[in-house]
């Protein structure tokens, strides 16, 4: 059976997945702020359907138990970043440059969607992880494979073209681990932490950056800080790559 809309012929089954997916939307945007209000305690399912249109069992339709909202809700901001890399690695600079341009992408995707690592830790834990779905569990850790594929490809340009050159001992997939260590223990402390500013570090995001830098040089990734000034670089993909994104922060 088919039918029109706005114009357009539809099938009946394609109607049918539209209208799932934005209900499914639309519980999402109800539930996200309600989890990071109140946490996982504060996601409860009878009040999502209190503060919706839908019944409780159409919400469940979609969604068999909270947990499953919150893995959806990590997969929905974790594609966010994928597509954020994505467009850093086609920064046009050196690897090392382009390897900087992923970093800027990571620091921006965290000041765009702070409570990310919230939803993200909470949904590591055992005891709500092993009640997600397998499908779920699975489109999760393929945007995290994704998103570090990425991060590796521009590792190996950087082998390939001879700005860094690795001891035989070392592989691409542990400067990769030591690029995500970085980044996800400074982001999820500047996330959590109200004491930065007690002991000193008043600029995180930048000190960071420069914690990159001294990696990286360790590394001898090439060209080095002391060559190219990756502050500059950082404000370089800032306005050129993530305009857009950008004015969403300073807005």
């Amino acid at each position: 059976m088919t039918i029109r809309h706005n114009g357009v012929v539809m099938n009946t089954r394609d109607r049918k997945h539209r209208e799932m997916q934005e209900r499914e939307a639309i519980i999402l945007e109800c539930a996200r702020p309600m989890f990071i209000e109140g946490g996982y305690n504060g996601l409860n399912m009878d009040r999502l359907t209190s503060m919706l249109e839908y019944s409780k069992g159409t919400i469940y339709n979609h969604f068999s138990c909270k947990e499953e909202i919150i893995i959806t809700l990590a997969i929905q901001t974790l594609e966010k970043r994928l597509a954020m890399f994505e467009k850093a690695a086609l920064f046009q600079g050196t690897s090392r440059e382009r390897i900087a341009a992923i970093g800027t992408a990571a620091e921006l995707f965290v000041k765009l969607y702070p409570d990310h690592f919230r939803v993200e830790q909470t949904i590591r834990l055992d005891s709500i992880w092993d009640k997600t779905s397998e499908e779920r569990r699975q489109v999760m850790s393929n945007c995290e494979r994704r998103c570090i594929g990425v991060v590796s490809g521009v590792v190996r340009d950087g082998i390939a073209s001879g700005d860094l050159n690795l001891k035989d001992t070392t592989s691409p997939e542990e400067i990769v681990f030591g690029l995500w260590s970085l980044s996800f223990g400074g982001y999820s402390i500047i996330a959590t932490s109200n004491s930065l500013q007690e002991i000193g570090i008043s600029e995180p995001f930048k000190m960071l950056r420069h914690n990159y830098s001294r990696f990286l040089d360790g590394i001898q990734w090439k060209p080095l800080s002391s060559e190219v000034d990756y502050d500059a670089v950082f404000e370089r993909v800032s306005e050129e790559v993530f305009g857009n994104e950008l004015q969403q922060i300073t807005a």
